[in-house]
């Protein structure tokens, strides 16, 4: 399993975005920056509260398109961008384009 916390502050709707791969299934968890842990990227946000989360499976269809819309809506396009391209390191993304 890989696992991987961005924490992006005020960029980002709750600061943290956590991203768990096991095999095929993609969970993208947003989470609520724990301000009694501290507020710097070293404090430990392992309790956080979370807010929302998003699973997908690295072979549906349209699993970019899923994952980006759900990121962008909590952060920016470069912060999205950026977690997709650690995702991509870790399963291959299923891509189908009809062009």
């Amino acid at each position: 399993m890989a696992k991987k916390t961005f924490k992006i502050g005020e960029c980002c709707a709750g600061g943290i975005i956590t991203v768990e791969i096991t095999g095929q299934k993609i969970v993208i968890i947003n989470k609520e920056w724990d301000m009694s842990k501290g507020t710097q990227r070293g404090s430990n946000q392992s309790n956080a509260k979370e807010l929302s989360r998003i699973s997908v499976l690295a072979t549906d269809n349209d699993v970019y398109r899923k994952m980006s819309n759900y990121l962008e809506d909590l952060s920016t396009h470069y912060y999205s961008e950026t977690i997709i391209d650690w995702i991509k390191t870790k399963v291959e993304l299923k891509s189908n384009f009809f062009w």
